[in-house]
C-alpha cells in the first residue's frame, strides 16, 4: 500500500492505494474536484455541503446511465449472440443432411 495526499475543493485528502492504482485514483480525484468546483461556480451562495452533495448526485447519475446503457448493450449482445448460435447450429444441421 502506498500513502497518497489528494485534493479536492482546496482541502488535502490522505488515502491510501495499491502502487498500482495511485495514477487511477489521481484521475478520479482531479475529476471530482473539477466537478465540485464547477458545481461551486454555479451555487456560489449554497454551503459547501450542499455544492459536494449536488455534484455527487450529478456523478452518480452518469454513473447509472452509463450502467444502463452498458446492461442495454450485454442485452443486445446476448440477443445478437443467441441468433447467431441459432444459425450455426441450423447451417451445421443442414451441412449433416447433405
Amino acid at each position: 500500500m502506498k500513502s497518497i495526499k489528494v485534493t479536492i475543493m482546496g482541502k488535502q485528502y490522505p488515502l491510501k492505494v495499491e502502487d498500482h492504482e495511485e495514477e487511477a485514483m489521481q484521475r478520479i480525484c482531479r475529476f471530482v474536484d473539477e466537478r465540485f468546483k464547477t458545481y461551486r461556480e454555479q451555487l456560489v451562495k449554497q454551503p459547501e455541503s450542499t455544492v459536494m452533495t449536488l455534484a455527487a448526485l450529478s456523478i452518480a447519475e452518469e454513473l447509472f446511465e452509463i450502467r444502463n446503457t452498458n446492461s442495454e448493450l450485454e442485452d443486445n449482445e446476448e440477443v445478437l449472440m443467441e441468433r447467431v448460435n441459432h444459425s450455426l447450429e441450423r447451417l451445421l444441421k443442414e451441412i449433416k443432411e447433405t
